[in-house]
């Protein structure tokens, strides 16, 4: 972890370009309060062997230490071990603390594993229908609980999940590292995230998220494994972090097609700064493809993404309904990519055959500026609906190093804006078309003010 601080460190240099200090979700996150009780999870018999089932010592501990909600709370301690347990819940006003040499190991038994009803924005899991196997570490309506450490390390041991999920013998859905639903006020920081089933971490219909100073990886070739996922939440910071998985490092998402539309709950509001980002097959930032609750208001800066598929995705399809609109991206350094850019209004599939077909999504007033790239394929894929093209879609002072033969720019149903690009993009993105220009010009002025989200 110090290495990949100083990484960081240099990457926030190196990319900075000049302009006045911005504002968001991350400028005013809360300072973390030590809590007035403690215990080890030793007192409660758990041994770190690597081999020995530690579910009940953790189930025990968290249920004693309830008891301190309405005494300031408290946090459970993890000394150095190898911790193996299947899923436990945790409580509000609770810390989890991995020190460090400190490894909590996920079961490879899926009878250890919890099964629990799929998220009602969802309506199924998210690969197979009807129930999913509950996250490793979870909560459920919590207030104020924190997992962090001395660069502790979550290990999901997620090769057999894998193999279970490329040779279609699952009867449900894999689990994730961390998942909060409903909950205000998590932290999630100075950890490393090792081979996690699916997903790393996972707040869903939460508020006031913090992912702070952490390193997620699992191999290139880890089918769907994704880092952060900020799922129908509001004021999420993501920072400092460096991650490199099998498919997308952070994706935004807020539900899947009808029940999504139902629930109703959007992504907005979110923070990314100064994180490192690798995605073999999928993108290093995506939103979407399910984001029928909405997604908006998401500023990323000072981005470093690299030797991944794709660069920054936007995804969608018809049926979707919801939107992506105002986000703004600005400050970022990419290498070794395939395809720059995209929004693809054609992406992802059904959760049944109940989806509206007329539910139509909307993707409106996007901003990429202060972009460098070097080693890049295809600079952009921007392929709207022809029942509502992409609007709005503004880039700003981009260069990026194309091969001589390869296809710089692709579009269709899409109006948008364009200055100081290079290489030169397609018609659809150098328009002149007057409320598209003015819009993004509107936006850019409001950030060499101050993003405010």
């Amino acid at each position: 972890m110090p290495v990949a601080l100083l990484l960081l460190l240099a990457l926030s240099i190196a990319i900075r370009i000049d302009a006045e200090e911005s504002s968001g979700v991350c400028d005013f996150k809360p300072g973390l309060k030590p809590r007035p009780h403690s215990v080890s999870i030793l007192e409660f018999g758990a041994v770190g062997d690597g081999k020995t089932l530690n579910t009940l010592a953790f189930q025990n501990a968290i249920f004693y230490l309830k008891s301190f909600t309405d005494k300031g709370g408290a946090q459970l301690y993890v000394p150095p071990g190898k911790w193996l347990t299947g899923s436990f819940s945790l409580t509000s006003h609770l810390t989890l603390f991995l020190e460090k040499g400190a490894v909590i190991l996920g079961s490879q038994d899926p009878s250890h594993w919890d099964l629990v009803d799929p998220l009602p924005s969802y309506g199924r899991g998210i690969e197979l229908p009807g129930k999913r196997y509950r996250s490793l570490i979870n909560g459920d309506m919590l207030t104020d609980v924190v997992v962090t450490g001395d660069n502790g390390t979550i290990d999901g041991q997620g090769s057999v999940w894998w193999d279970w999920f490329e040779s279609r013998s699952l009867n449900y859905s894999r689990p994730h590292l961390v998942e909060f639903t409903s909950s205000d006020h998590v932290v999630v920081s100075n950890l490393t995230f090792l081979n996690a089933p699916a997903y790393n971490i996972h707040p869903v219909y939460c508020s006031n998220v913090l992912v702070q100073n952490i390193s997620v990886s699992a191999p290139g070739e880890s089918p769907y494994t994704i880092g952060i996922v900020p799922d129908s939440s509001n004021n999420v910071c993501i920072e400092d972090s460096l991650i490199k998985v099998g498919y997308d490092a952070i994706s935004l998402k807020s539900g899947w097609d009808e029940y999504g539309i139902a629930y109703d709950r959007p992504t907005q509001d979110v923070h990314i700064r100064r994180v490192y980002l690798q995605s073999s097959s999928g993108s290093s930032i995506a939103f979407g493809s399910e984001m029928s609750g909405g997604i908006s208001n998401v500023y990323v800066e000072q981005v470093y993404l690299y030797n991944s598929f794709s660069g920054i995705e936007f995804r969608t399809t018809k049926g979707r309904g919801g939107y992506i609109k105002r986000v703004i991206i600005s400050n970022v350094e990419l290498k070794n990519i395939n395809m720059a850019f995209g929004a693809i209004g054609d992406c992802g599939s059904h959760p049944d055959d109940s989806f509206d077909p007329n539910a139509i999504p909307i993707l409106d007033q996007i901003t990429l500026q202060n972009v460098i790239g070097s080693n890049i394929t295809t600079a952009g894929n921007f392929t709207g609906l022809a029942e509502s093209p992409f609007t709005s879609i503004c880039l700003f002072n981009v260069s990026l190093t194309i091969p001589a033969t390869s296809t710089s720019w692709t579009c269709s149903n899409v109006i948008g804006f364009s200055e100081l690009v290079s290489p030169e993009p397609c018609p659809e993105l150098n328009s002149s078309y007057s409320n598209s220009s003015s819009i993004c010009y509107s936006i850019l002025n409001s950030y060499g003010k101050s993003v405010n989200l």
